[in-house]
């Protein structure tokens, strides 16, 4: 197998893309407009207590307005929420046109249909590179039975049994 230089940006993501992930839509409140992105960097953290990880980009805008509120919802998309995802990965456009969502137990949006949401406050944030580690102790968390949106090598996919 043959290697290269880690620091060359275009070779970092096509070694990583090979990894497939799960897609979120990490949502907040900012006063009382609710505010999202998409995050592929989500994962379990801790059992006890029961913790979880984000990393959204520094360059966000959403971030700053999510952290202000203390708290965050993270929206596992299911199969067909792919539109879902492109819109909420979109600068400049209101994100939340034509999105039917609740609020959970934090305040902070959970979107309708998705796989699975976990209700958060911000227990911890860390500057890492080019994005923050946020750590979130779960609040409450809920799931139902459907099919993951999944990212891999640039596109998006489906799971199949």
């Amino acid at each position: 197998m043959a290697t290269s230089n880690a620091a060359d940006p275009s070779h970092y993501r096509s070694v990583l893309s090979h990894f497939a992930t799960g897609v979120t839509i990490v949502t907040g409140m900012d006063h009382a407009t609710p505010v999202g992105f998409t995050c592929q960097s989500f994962s379990a953290l801790s059992l006890d207590p029961p913790l979880i990880w984000i990393a959204p980009s520094r360059s966000s805008t959403s971030w700053p307005k999510i952290a202000a509120g203390g708290s965050f919802t993270v929206n596992v998309l299911a199969a067909d929420q792919e539109d879902l995802c492109r819109q909420f990965s979109t600068s400049g456009v209101d994100k939340f046109a034509g999105v039917d969502f609740t609020l959970g137990v934090t305040g902070t949006p959970r979107i309708a249909g998705a796989l699975a949401t976990v209700d958060c406050t911000i227990s911890q944030v860390t500057t890492a590179g080019d994005h923050f580690m946020v750590v979130g102790d779960v609040a409450a968390l809920d799931a139902r039975s459907g099919m993951p949106l999944l990212y891999f090598r640039g596109g998006f996919g489906q799971f199949a049994l």
